[in-house]
């Protein structure tokens, strides 16, 4: 089973993802090196072979690696979970060789240079996450395009997207609609050809020959953390007390490539708050001074406060 969920990850590594191995429990199949040697502590089974005990991991120069002090990888020893994923085919083969266990790999999102978005539709417990996402997706003027597309041994479905470089989506679960999980920098999804508890992963039909999506705009913006003010809460947290600043800000940061998608944003938690008509010129002028054309500006802007009145009339 190790052989073939490391040629589906060579597979992966080719096309620029970076992989890990995972066990039947979707989990990193290589436990941490800092936890697992405590004076009193067992070594974990593996998953997927029950009553088999790796060896302790040591350094490279065969001292016992540290007890309880994580890091990301930079102790030089393998075990630290994402944090490990590689798309170099030699390194890809070490992972794999040192947990020959392995049923499955991770593909690492956030990465350069897909810069990989999952979203996770789940189906289970009566959740219809797909009617959900289209409900979504109407409400705030996208379109959920064809996109690679896996399928999960419960019948939900993983959607690859592609992120623009400068923009860091991180994980959610259930934020951005009922039964949506979102996988960002710091997580992963399981990979096609993956055998889990519950079964395999697998792509959906027509999957194979196409690439990651981009992210529209308008989803992009509802996958972005809400804005900061300069007192640490965010704009919902101070609600009418809040002059519009943090908002006008959160447009004035916005790199290249993520100033429709912030203004659309801001606007859009501007019109919601009942200010909307108040801060439609700031954030218009926040998005001028960075280049944005006016028509486009305003045509966001105007679309933000459309939305918004669909859900606060009657």
């Amino acid at each position: 089973m190790g052989s073939l969920a490391l040629a589906d990850a060579l597979a992966a590594a080719e096309r620029g993802l970076a992989v890990l191995p995972l066990s039947r429990m979707k989990l990193p199949a290589l436990r941490s090196p800092h936890r697992a040697h405590g004076p009193s502590s067992a070594a974990p089974r593996s998953p997927a072979t029950p009553g088999h005990h790796p060896p302790p991991p040591h350094r490279p120069d065969g001292a016992p690696a540290p007890f309880d002090s994580p890091c990301h990888g930079e102790c030089g020893l393998l075990g630290h979970g994402v944090y490990d994923a590689t798309s170099d085919p030699d390194r890809v083969r070490a992972l794999f060789a040192a947990a020959p266990w392995a049923t499955g790999y991770g593909i690492a999102c956030g990465r350069a240079p897909l810069h990989l978005v999952g979203l996770d539709l789940d189906v289970k417990h009566g959740i219809d996450s797909p009617r959900a996402l289209r409900r979504l997706a109407a409400a705030h003027g996208f379109t959920v395009p064809a996109t690679t597309t896996v399928l999960t041994p419960t019948g939900g479905r993983h959607l690859w997207l592609r992120a623009p470089a400068d923009v860091t989506v991180g994980n959610s679960a259930g934020r951005l609609a009922p039964g949506i999980d979102v996988r960002g920098a710091g997580g992963y999804l399981v990979g096609p050809g993956s055998v889990t508890v519950r079964g395999t992963y697998r792509l959906a039909p027509g999957s194979a020959a196409r690439a990651p999506a981009p992210v529209p705009e308008a989803l992009l913006a509802l996958l972005l953390p809400p804005p900061t003010a300069r007192d640490g809460r965010t704009t919902g947290e101070r609600g009418a007390a809040d002059d519009g600043g943090a908002l006008v800000r959160f447009v004035q940061g916005a790199p290249v490539g993520q100033r429709n998608a912030r203004l659309f944003w801001a606007a859009c938690r501007a019109y919601e708050s009942g200010r909307g008509d108040d801060l439609a010129e700031p954030l218009i002028r926040a998005a001028l001074s960075l280049g944005l054309p006016e028509r486009e500006a305003r045509s966001t802007v105007a679309s933000a406060g459309r939305r918004a009145g669909r859900f606060t009339a009657g």
